[in-house]
């Protein structure tokens, strides 16, 4: 299963950490990680293969959102950062609807994320 991960600067350090945390699970259920360019490089930190795309604003949301509708990523794990805001705003609205469309799941905080990463392990 390929699932795309994304965080806006100000998220990064909580993706890091997630991700580490939740290692095993990736790991166990033979997860593929695709991620924007930054998050991808800093994620790749703690010893897990990133498939990197585009940095978010240079084109990675809109990269990713492709995956989705090909049918190629089956999940979305997206901490944004709701206190600033991003110039690239309409390819982040892109990504959300195209998930939307293809009924793909989103997560866009640590809490919903969790609940969609453990629901993997269940039989």
């Amino acid at each position: 299963m390929e699932i795309a991960i994304i965080a806006h600067d100000g998220k990064k350090a909580d993706m890091v950490q997630f991700i580490n945390k939740n290692k095993d699970i990736l790991i166990k259920e033979n997860i593929k990680l695709i991620a924007t360019g930054t998050t991808g490089g800093k994620v790749a930190s703690v010893g897990l293969k990133v498939k990197k795309m585009l940095s978010g604003p240079l084109g990675g949301d809109a990269q990713i959102a492709a995956r989705v509708a090909e049918g190629k990523t089956k999940m979305v794990l997206f901490f944004k950062d709701p206190n600033s805001s991003h110039p690239h705003e309409p390819d982040i609205s892109m990504l959300i609807r195209i998930c939307d469309v293809h009924n793909v799941p989103l997560a866009t905080n640590e809490a919903s994320a969790q609940m969609l990463l453990n629901a993997l392990t269940m039989d």
